[in-house]
């Protein structure tokens, strides 16, 4: 694991809570309070199989109606200390905050656990936003300080999982034993899993077709894994943001033994691997690889042939300016499987950010992504003869040659008032446009300005951009920020 990860990893906020779930099957659950906020609270935990009381000397309606659907049992009576004694949890719910306080100091005189509701400074712990899938169980906390957040991120959670998905870990439940038996070792057993829950088996248990899912599960348990080969995924990170990720990268991640990333790779993103995978920087910037190509190549057929799954994680699209290309003939040489996962590339990134049409009705009706390196040799590449008749060009890595770029195409006859967006950190929280002309273009080059790489859009469609969230090129020059990174990919070709 590289030490920039690490380093990166302890960075992270420390948990002012620790996320935990009580047992609390057969167990007395005790809520104290008659009123409405008592009464959701006892609904709540009506979804267990506590065994449910309510101590209130009086209560409203609403409480009246959880306690019927709850099965709960009332004291209509004031609490006793004693009361609390053997119990698995304590709830408070009271219309003071000085009432609340006793309960609280009761409870913790014989070692139960108690909350005051909507009192988080009083509380030993937390009721989270819950998604009840029982046996699967997500729960959501903001540590109090931000419950309708927690509702809405419940809310995108309960989208995601299948009705069913209960229904499908009791299903896999039962498979326990004969998998741990079957004389895997810990690595098979996951490999098991992983195919179990990937294949028809969990599919047709999702579906409710339970005959078929215990066929092809038998069939799974009885295939044998010798044989297992590596295999590698070469993966696209996107252009930075971590809701641009697809959800393919995002389930390759988590099934990898090995993340082998570019340095451009966001650490947020780096960090969506299974917990236990392998770290591994290989990351390359201009004039600086920790790693060379070669290197990288011997390094994901040795992994592979270990019988791992290998992520090679790109920024942006690993089949643009990734060098996708080399690993896959190394791969292929060597008979290890591999697939492609498509990435977000920047100028896509870039031109939605910045509400550039790369393709205009009447203006541009192509657009082309290069490198601003094709401009080293004598004659124009046939990007820039595409540039000439309006086709929208999209310059990865051009930085370094944004003067040459300008003088060469304004040489071959395109407009000094040709329109220019540069784009840099694309689709992350420090993002920056420049706006400009091709004859303001020379600017980037200056050597006063970042040393990061830039993504420039060159054409008529940039005319589109809000210039009210832009910079222009020429003010560029002595406010770019000298230790800004750019996040566009492709530094590694």
């Amino acid at each position: 694991m590289s030490a920039s990860f690490l380093s990166e990893h302890e960075a992270k906020p420390a948990l002012d809570v620790f996320p935990a779930f009580f047992k609390v099957s057969g167990k007395r659950v005790i809520v104290v309070g008659g009123g409405d906020e008592a009464a959701a609270k006892l609904r709540l935990l009506s979804e267990t199989s506590a065994e449910l009381e309510v101590y209130a000397s009086s209560i409203s309606p609403a409480m009246e109606q959880a306690i019927q659907l709850a099965g709960a049992t009332l004291f209509a009576r004031d609490y006793q200390f004693e009361d609390f004694a053997d119990a698995a949890l304590v709830f408070t719910a009271q219309e003071s905050e000085a009432e609340d306080a006793l309960v609280v100091e009761a409870a913790r005189m014989v070692g139960v656990p108690v909350n005051a509701v909507d009192r988080p400074d009083m509380c030993d712990f937390i009721t989270p936003a819950i998604v009840n899938r029982s046996p699967v169980v997500v729960a959501v906390s903001t540590n109090g300080t931000a419950p309708v957040l927690a509702r809405r991120i419940k809310g995108m959670i309960e989208k995601l999982l299948h009705p069913r998905t209960g229904a499908l870990a009791r299903f896999a439940d039962a498979f326990r034993r004969p998998v741990a038996a079957s004389n895997r070792d810990g690595r098979q057993r996951r490999l098991f899993w992983e195919r179990f829950f990937d294949g028809p088996a969990a599919q047709k248990a999702l579906d409710g077709d339970m005959a078929a899912a215990c066929a092809s599960a038998r069939d799974l348990l009885a295939s044998s894994d010798e044989g297992d080969h590596g295999h590698v995924a070469l993966v696209g990170a996107g252009p930075g943001a971590e809701d641009l990720l697809t959800l393919r990268a995002h389930k390759v991640l988590q099934d990898a033994d090995v993340v082998m990333h570019d340095a451009l790779v966001p650490m947020e993103i780096v960090r969506m691997s299974r917990r236990d995978a392998e770290i591994i920087s290989v990351g390359k910037r201009k004039g600086c690889h920790s790693k060379s190509q070669d290197e990288i190549n011997a390094l994901l057929v040795e992994k592979a042939k270990q019988g791992l799954k290998v992520v090679r994680l790109k920024s942006g699209d690993p089949m643009i300016f990734g060098r996708a290309g080399e690993e896959i003939a190394t791969l292929r040489s060597h008979d290890i499987s591999y697939e492609i996962v498509p990435g977000v590339t920047s100028a896509l990134a870039g031109a939605a950010e910045a509400e550039i049409p790369l393709t205009l009705r009447g203006t541009a009706s192509s657009v082309i992504f290069t490198t601003g390196h094709d401009l080293n040799g004598k004659h124009l590449p046939d990007w820039a003869q595409l540039a000439l008749s309006g086709a929208t060009i999209s310059v990865y890595m051009g930085r370094t040659v944004a003067r040459q770029t300008a003088e060469r195409l304004l040489q071959a006859g395109l407009a000094a008032e040709t329109p220019v967006a540069v784009l840099e950190n694309v689709a992350r929280p420090d993002q920056r446009r420049l706006v400009g002309t091709l004859s303001d273009l020379q600017h980037l080059q200056d050597e006063k300005t970042s040393p990061s790489a830039a993504l420039i859009i060159i054409g008529e469609a940039v005319a589109a951009i809000r210039l009210d969230q832009s910079i222009p090129l020429v003010e560029a020059a002595p406010i770019l920020e000298p230790n800004s990174i750019s996040q566009t990919e492709g530094l590694a070709a």
